[in-house]
């Protein structure tokens, strides 16, 4: 049925597609069917559960002048810094892009175009490459070899004269911190040319190869061996290389399932703050202080008080000491993975209008995305996973809009991380999933290290490890304190 109990003609009923051959999105579990019907009351109590001053709200809004007050629905997680949100960010947008698909119509995922190569092989960072996109390499290096880095403003990302970013991916500049770790990367791709070419490679080709190579593997380690054990636990890593994947299988190549990319993989926008410490040379105290979005700023100024995206001005940087651990003492937590988000991200600056079929809540969007991509139910995951699934008790708030006994996966995921592992990460069925999927595309990337050189160790770190401080410091974006700070 559709939203407004109409039947469906033919050509509007996409089909549950089961080949997962295309190298584009599919399913893990083709055969469970949709956690409900796609019908308008079905609509009408998804928009409730994520509406503003709803249950999945954590009603955190600080004073406007401190973003960073402690609130007892915004608790830390003890094992994670706060920028490994953003990490993730960017690692989902090297993953995918699907800007077509739509909130109020059923979608055959494999009718979806990815617009991003489902591999972790930076292609949102290189672009189709120095031939196909010449306008984000330095064309003055030696072979336009090296990344392209405006000398006017040699702490932002190079941007044309309306201020658009020159980058592979418009979503990598959609707040200032992904955008600052984009940057980050574009300087670890220079710092990584000058040593190649200072270790004797002299034809450009080459070095270039060589420096990509370097850096696609370092980035891939950064993924398997902090990311993913900080995200979904060491051992559940370890099983799944010693043992195999068990869920996610393709013909030809590598897709991307929506039961990672629309629910499982959404589970960082639970530990998104209202609000961070950008740099130490604001008006502040020193810092510059600001929520991560506001809507009710004026966003057509080059210098809003927000984290928006899309700006210039000499105090948009971020200083990397409060998002990453660089031994000094003022790395901040991460939020919790629960069923709360911030309220900022109720009201998404970006979005317009406020329609019932384009909300400008992110957790109304993620939700209704189930419907239009047909998700089965957390339940029913677990059940075929043969995970221990929740109890009546864990989800026993969803019991008034009926989703208590057939949950969204996106919801039953964040609640199964709180219940089963205190918040801190990924519980069995969305851990399994997002770890499956990551492994999955290393293994299914002849150019990746886990097939070229599973022995490989980073080049760069110290005693066989790379972390993204290290990357960051060799970029030359931050550097480590000699001794701590005082808290």
């Amino acid at each position: 049925m559709t939203q407004h109990g109409q039947l469906y003609l033919r050509d509007q009923v996409p089909p549950r597609s089961t080949g997962y051959s295309r190298g584009k999105f599919g399913r893990l579990f083709p055969a469970l069917p949709p956690f409900t019907a796609d019908t308008q009351s079905a609509r009408d109590r998804l928009l409730e559960l994520g509406k503003t001053g709803g249950l999945m709200d954590a009603a955190d809004v600080p004073p406007p002048n401190d973003p960073l007050t402690p609130n007892p629905n915004n608790p830390d997680n003890s094992t994670m810094t706060a920028g490994v949100t953003f990490l993730g960010q960017f690692l989902d947008h090297d993953m995918t892009f699907d800007p077509t698909s739509s909130l109020d119509r059923q979608i055959d995922p494999e009718a979806v175009e990815n617009f991003r190569i489902p591999t972790l092989g930076l292609d949102n960072l290189y672009g189709s490459g120095r031939g196909a996109s010449p306008h984000l390499y330095d064309q003055e290096s030696p072979g336009a070899i090296k990344l392209l880095i405006d000398a006017a403003a040699p702490k932002d990302l190079p941007r044309n004269s309306q201020n658009v970013a020159i980058i592979g991916d418009p979503r990598n500049d959609e707040n200032l911190i992904v955008s600052q770790l984009h940057f980050a990367f574009i300087k670890f791709h220079n710092a990584v040319v000058d040593q190649v070419l200072a270790s004797g490679i002299g034809d450009p080709n080459e070095a270039f190869n060589e420096a990509q190579r370097l850096v696609r593997w370092h980035y891939q380690w950064i993924i398997l061996h902090e990311f993913l054990p900080k995200t979904v636990g060491q051992a559940v890593v370890d099983d799944i290389l010693e043992n195999g994947r068990l869920f996610y299988h393709w013909r030809n190549e590598p897709f991307i399932p929506v039961e990672f990319a629309v629910a499982a993989y959404r589970f960082g926008h639970s530990q998104i703050r209202p609000g961070y410490i950008a740099n130490f040379e604001g008006d502040n105290g020193g810092e510059f202080r600001v929520h991560i979005f506001n809507a009710e700023l004026d966003h057509s100024v080059p210098d809003p008080d927000d984290l928006a995206g899309g700006k210039r001005a000499p105090r948009r940087f971020i200083d990397w000491p409060t998002f990453f651990d660089l031994e000094d003492g003022r790395s901040k937590p991460n939020k919790r993975i629960d069923t709360k988000l911030s309220s900022p991200l109720f009201a998404l600056p970006f979005v317009a209008p406020n329609l019932p079929t384009n909300p400008r809540s992110l957790a109304q969007r993620n939700l209704l995305r189930h419907l239009t991509f047909s998700l089965p139910s957390g339940q029913r995951v677990a059940r075929r996973m043969k995970a221990e699934a929740l109890s009546a008790a864990d989800l026993s708030d969803l019991e008034p809009l009926a989703f208590h006994k057939r949950t969204p996966l996106w919801f039953y995921v964040l609640r199964e991380a709180d219940v089963v592992e205190n918040g801190e990460r990924l519980g069995p069925v969305g851990g399994r999933i997002v770890a499956e999927v990551f492994i999955g595309l290393l293994e299914g990337d002849r150019t990746s290290y886990l097939r070229q050189d599973p022995d490989w160790t980073p080049t760069f770190g110290g005693a066989d490890e790379f972390t993204v401080a290290d990357l960051l410091v060799f970029a030359g974006v931050a550097e480590r304190a000699e001794a701590p700070v005082p808290a």
